[in-house]
């Protein structure tokens, strides 16, 4: 049996066709787009400090947020020392605790100052957010 030495292909079929390359590809990139959870939560972003005694708190609290730029926020929202303190007044009877989430870069002074106010206030309950090691 004699075999060709030299295969050809086929006469009319110079070039491959890509187009089904291409079908391939957005498909692909359909799949991984729908797949792919690209969803931004808002907020603040906080870096909490860390702690190796840290609790876990799950009682409905106000929260009270210090940015490192010691930006005070409450409840999502920015708020001045003296909206915080007209808001506490009027839930200190209905909710008594509060939560402080303040960044590592906070000045402690800002959150002795809420602290304080806080007590004064009538706050029965105070807790500081931290992340555990």
């Amino acid at each position: 049996m004699k075999f060709k030495r030299h295969m050809e292909l086929e006469h009319g079929l110079k070039q491959i066709d890509i187009a089904p390359l291409i079908d391939m590809v957005f498909q692909l990139l359909i799949f991984f787009m729908l797949t792919s959870s690209f969803i931004m939560q808002p907020g603040i972003r906080v870096n909490l400090p860390k702690a190796v005694t840290s609790e876990v708190v799950k009682d409905n609290t106000l929260e009270v947020l210090i940015s490192a730029e010691n930006i005070m926020y409450l409840n999502g929202k920015v708020a001045t020392v003296s909206e915080l303190k007209n808001t506490i007044k009027g839930l200190v009877k209905k909710n008594p605790n509060l939560l402080i989430k303040a960044d590592r870069r906070a000045s402690l002074g800002r959150v002795v100052e809420i602290w304080d106010l806080c007590r004064d206030l009538g706050v029965s309950q105070i807790n500081i957010a931290t992340n555990q090691e």
